[in-house]
């Protein structure tokens, strides 16, 4: 089964990393899609920019509407994702503890649908 595995944080309290602390998170980050591609799960991840990048498109009545930044107020923002192929909810939840963005942000964990 694949899910989508959603990072969210606040930008204003993502850790401030120095040069060296970067490059040690990194390394992290790193570290986790390789053990996700040996692992046999990893589809797919990936990064957002910062929200201040974002624009949203709305149709109402047959009208476009763009406006700058994310659709809806919110303390938390999309960041990025991991798409994983894993045998049941609770081994996409393992691998969603280990996204070292959940010690400062949260991990939406969902199933994608199944087109059977």
């Amino acid at each position: 089964m694949k899910y989508m595995l959603l990072m969210y944080a606040n930008e204003s309290e993502v850790p401030k990393y120095t040069p060296e602390e970067f490059k040690t998170v990194a390394q992290a980050w790193q570290a986790l899609s390789k053990e996700a591609e040996a692992a046999g799960v990893l589809l797919s991840t990936n990064g957002l920019s910062p929200i201040a990048n974002a624009t949203t498109v709305r149709v109402r009545n047959g009208k476009t509407l763009i406006t700058d930044g994310p659709f809806a107020e919110t303390h938390e923002h999309l960041g990025g994702y991991f798409l994983l192929d894993c045998k049941d909810l609770d081994e996409a939840l393992s691998w969603a503890a280990k996204i070292p963005s959940a010690q400062y942000g949260s991990i939406e964990v969902r199933p994608l649908w199944s087109q059977q």
